[in-house]
């Protein structure tokens, strides 16, 4: 644990970009807990910290989109340790509502697999994108404004 948070103090908004696109991805860590760290005790700046968690997640959440696009089912079993049961779970809900639902790929434990079941569904690539950015870029400015207004 003390050389991942060295990691983090060491690179800075590089180490807040990186860990956001881990934790974009199907890899269970806290963006926003990254996100905290670099503007509270490392003091990093808002903007600066906004844009590499919000590019890094983004990113991370896009890659979650092709490795449904470009996978197969078992493969994502397999390889990425999504359970089908999540997946069909997030298929059933955007099923009918399309790429706008990437807005909740910020939610936490059914975002990734909101992600890979857009991918699965081809839905609009531009869409996806778009909307996840919106969804992400309100979620962190929700935890960075308060932040502001208090430290």
């Amino acid at each position: 644990m003390d050389a991942f948070v060295e990691f983090f103090t060491q690179w800075g908004i590089f180490g807040l970009f990186f860990g956001s696109f881990i934790a974009g991805s199907v890899v269970p860590l806290s963006s926003e807990a990254l996100l905290v760290v670099c503007l509270g005790p490392l003091k990093l700046g808002a903007w600066p910290c906004f844009i590499a968690a919000l590019a890094g997640n983004v990113a991370g959440g896009m890659t979650c989109y092709l490795m449904g696009r470009l996978s197969k089912m078992e493969w994502i079993e397999e390889y990425f340790h999504v359970k089908k049961e999540k997946l069909d779970k997030a298929q059933r809900w955007v099923e009918n509502r399309g790429a706008y639902m990437a807005f909740f790929a910020f939610l936490p434990i059914l975002g990734s697999a909101i992600t890979i079941a857009l991918g699965l569904m081809r839905a609009n690539v531009w869409i996806v994108l778009t909307t996840m950015t919106i969804g992400k870029a309100i979620r962190y400015a929700l935890i960075i404004w308060p932040m502001l207004l208090f430290f």
